[in-house]
Order: structure tokens, then sequence, then C-alpha cells
């Protein structure tokens, strides 16, 4: 398998770890993501990628309803069944910003919200989620490549400063428009 494809579904396992455990009271708290709730983050991560995967005609087939680890659970085995694809996922075409592939956009962005929406989600439960060393890493390296489409609605609010001693993750997370402190 393709490194990035696998790298992709890592972030997938790891945010089923980290959100399919919350309670129904849980996933109808408020997240960081203004107006949405816990269980609105999950729909917005289901189906931004159910979108990316039917823009390159690959059918993940009906939209999973139930609870949301339910939902999530079906959507996840859908993704990778649909990863097994290489041929599909490898092929270039032009993105928004320049020659890519499916495997390097479903890495690069969809990691990234794979990684950013599970702190949503446990933030939203009341918990402090902490990122690890190599998800930072992760974040800091895709973050500039972006640009101001970083900003753009529906993706993440405007960058806020964070306090002068601020850890690493609060400053990466501030570049999201996120406030952890």
């Amino acid at each position: 398998m393709d490194s990035r494809i696998a790298q992709f579904l890592g972030h997938a396992d790891t945010f089923t770890q980290r959100t399919t455990s919350l309670s129904a009271a849980q996933w109808a708290c408020p997240s960081a993501c203004e107006g949405w709730t816990a269980q609105d983050v999950l729909d917005h991560v289901i189906d931004t990628q159910r979108e990316v995967f039917a823009r390159h005609g690959m059918d993940l087939g009906a939209r999973p309803s139930g609870a949301p680890a339910e939902a999530w659970n079906a959507h996840a085995a859908a993704a990778r069944s649909a990863a097994a694809d290489e041929k599909t996922l490898l092929a270039r075409f032009d993105g928004p910003f320049g020659p890519t592939t499916l495997a390097d956009v479903l890495l690069d962005f969809y990691g990234f919200d794979l990684i950013i929406h599970a702190w949503d989600i446990r933030r939203a439960s009341g918990e402090d989620l902490k990122l690890t060393e190599a998800e930072l890493d992760f974040i800091e390296a895709v973050i500039p490549a972006w640009g101001d489409a970083l900003y753009q609605d529906q993706i993440c609010g405007r960058l806020i400063e964070a306090p002068v001693d601020a850890s690493r993750q609060a400053r990466l997370l501030a570049l999201t428009g996120r406030r952890s402190w």
C-alpha cells in the first residue's frame, strides 16, 4: 500500500479511537467550531470525505446513519475499502494548488482534518486532547502550503494570537482559529 494512503488510514484509525466513546449527551455539546456541536463536526468529517471520494468516481454507498460512532465506523470501513483502489488514488489531476493525487489530498488535507476535528470533538466532550509530536509536526508542515485558503468558509476560523508562553499545540491550534487556553 502506498505510504500516503497508509498514513491517511492511520489518521482515520486514531480518529476512531479518540472519538467513538463519547456519550449521546457529549455529541450534543458545542464544539470549538462556531455554531457546531460535536455531532456536527463528525457529520462534516464524514460528508466532506464522502464528497472527495465521489468527485473522483469512488462510490462509498449510502451515507451511514445511526448513532455517531456507528455512522463513523461504517463510513471509515467504506473509506478503507475505497482506499484499496490505488489506481484511482494515485492518478494525477489538477487541484486548487496544482497537480496532485487523491492520495496526497487525503493525507494532507483530510489527514489534517482528522487530527484537528478529533481535538474539536474531544474538546466538546470537556476533554483537552493532547496531540502527539508527530501530529504537531504534520500540522506544522501542511498549514503553510494552504496560505489564506485555510481560512475559507468551512475550513478554519481566522488565526488568533496565542499567549507568548503558549505550548506548541496551543500555538498551532491558534493558527486554525482555535483557542485551547
